[in-house]
């Protein structure tokens, strides 16, 4: 992200949709799982951390394009629940590659009007890590460009028992009855609150699974799976992938012409 601010004749050169792409029915939200960093890294016989670092430059690059295209949202899978059972030394490198970035990035972001949300257990996080997220969150809230949510010690069936668990707490103490609990009320306990569900997933490396990532959120997503290695997803990467999105028929479950309002906020 670091680099300065576009002239006004710049950043409508950039906002232009690229050729071949309808800008009128573009996703309004997209989700990566950002997959085959340890496999880039090893097909080039490079230790296994120097894969996350070029997977940094291929975000950062994703997010750029994606706000450049007039997106509105970018959701990335960085950190699962499940990731803390890799080898100690790749976690604490992937902490502290995590605070560097933010530290190196949180002027740029907010130059160019990115709000950054971070969703999962993060109290699970090294303090440090968490004091960086809470100044990053306040000081990027009132931006009004795209939305940038990072999902960090996140796992879908965790988020799921959470807003379930707090849905019961509202019920026990008479806030809120049973008869009460609908989509809606579900989806307001989610980490993802307030934001449209994705139209959009894109996983990298070409593994064909969703890997506990927004279980709830992901029931209508197009799904575009790519053979090419998170830190080589570049512009033509998502290019071909927004391509393919635009491809698809969106029925949602109804017929052609007939979209119900399944989106969410």
């Amino acid at each position: 992200m670091s680099r300065q601010l576009a002239t006004s004749a710049d950043q409508l050169e950039s906002r232009r949709c690229p050729d071949g792409l309808d800008p009128s029915r573009l996703p309004g939200h997209i989700a990566v799982i950002m997959d085959g960093n340890g496999r880039w890294a090893k097909a080039r016989g490079l230790p296994r951390v120097m894969g996350h670092r070029a997977g940094v430059e291929a975000l950062k690059t994703t997010l750029r394009l994606c706000n450049d295209w007039g997106i509105g949202a970018l959701t990335a899978y960085a950190f699962s629940t499940e990731n803390w059972s890799r080898p100690g030394e790749e976690v604490n490198f992937l902490m502290t590659l995590f605070e560097r970035v933010l530290q190196r990035e949180l002027d740029a972001l907010e130059s160019e009007q990115v709000r950054i949300r971070f969703l999962g257990d993060l109290e699970a996080l090294p303090s440090r890590l968490q004091a960086l997220i809470a100044d990053a969150t306040a000081r990027t809230a009132a931006n009004r460009g795209i939305h940038f949510n990072v999902c960090t010690n996140y796992g879908g069936r965790r988020e799921l028992v959470r807003a379930s668990r707090r849905l019961a707490e509202r019920v026990a103490s008479g806030e809120l009855q049973a008869s009460q609990i609908d989509e809606n009320a579900l989806a307001a306990e989610l980490y993802t609150v307030g934001e449209r569900d994705p139209d959009l997933l894109i996983r990298t490396s070409g593994e064909q699974r969703i890997s506990n990532f927004l279980l709830w959120q992901l029931a209508y997503a197009e799904i575009h799976v790519t053979d090419v290695c998170w830190p080589d997803f570049g512009s033509d990467a998502l290019l071909s992938a927004l391509s393919d999105y635009q491809s698809r028929r969106r029925r949602f479950g109804g017929l052609d012409g007939v979209m119900p309002d399944v989106l969410g906020s």
